[in-house]
This record gives C-alpha cells, structure tokens and sequence, in this order.
C-alpha cells in the first residue's frame, strides 16, 4: 500500500522551513501532498491560489509532491485523499503543545489517521509565517527566509 502524508497548512508564506519538511517527508513516504488549507479565524495575507502555484513550481521535477487548496476539516480531507499519515513540523515545545492537540483531534474524526512530526532543522527553527508577514508587510527583505520571491507588499 503506497504511503501517502498529506502537510496540511494554510503556508501563508510557504517558509524555507516549510520546503525542509516537504523534502525530508518526501524521503519517508511515497506521496507528500501540500495541502493548503482554509482557517477560518485567519484573513489571508497572500492569495491562495497565488501561493499554490509558487509550490507547485518548487516541485515540478518531483512527482511524489503535489500541491491543493481544501476546505474543511484536514482529517476529512486526508481520507478523501488517501492519506493515511499528517506530516508536521515542529520549531520548539510551544509547536509540540498546539500540534499534539490538533493531532488528537484529528485522530478522533479520522482514527486511521497518524501524524509524524518532524523536529526542524536548527538554522531554519527561527523562521515563522508570521514574523515573515510582518517583515515583508513593512518592507522589509525577507529573501533569505522564502524560497521564492514575494510580491511587493500592499501600501496602506
């Protein structure tokens, strides 16, 4: 039976970090699917279907990834897809507490599914979606932090 992980965020920037896990799950499964999801408590800073197409470009020469957009519960989602495993990261203990429960979670809408969490790599544990928002919001260089050029940042 084919090992398929789905990674499931809402990659809002898709972080260097991010790329890491991408390519170090891609070594433990067969299949890795990026799935960016919809949370409801977030607005957006960048447009999914924009930040879709930049990850589906990272990895055009790797058939074991593919890149999604999806709506609803991520347990439901990864049985849709036949995903029987969760791929996550984790920076720091903070990540491990938010991440344990949302893999509990998970576990009681779909039981089949599991999630493996791998630790970041230590010159990538610092980078964070959300400093990097802040950042670029205000103009300032984030390059080193995003495997792809961002968009100039909205003037307010």
């Amino acid at each position: 039976m084919k090992k398929i992980a789905l990674f499931p965020g809402s990659f809002d920037p898709f972080t260097n970090g991010h790329l890491d896990v991408v390519r170090r799950g891609a070594e433990l499964f067969d299949e890795v699917i990026i799935a960016l999801g919809n949370n409801s408590s977030k607005q957006r800073y960048l447009p999914v279907d924009w930040m879709e197409a930049q990850i589906a470009a990272l990895f055009q020469d790797d058939p074991r990834v593919s890149v999604c957009s999806f709506r609803g519960l991520t347990a439901d989602f990864a049985r849709a897809r036949g995903a029987r495993y969760l791929l996550r990261g984790l920076r720091n203990t903070t990540d491990f507490e938010y991440e344990n429960t949302i893999a509990q979670a998970n576990r009681h809408v779909n039981p089949q599914l599991e999630t493996v969490f791998l630790i970041t790599s230590p010159l990538l544990a610092a980078i964070s979606s959300t400093i990097i928002r802040e950042i670029h919001r205000f103009g300032g260089d984030v390059g080193q932090f995003v495997p792809f050029a961002l968009p100039a940042p909205a003037q307010p």
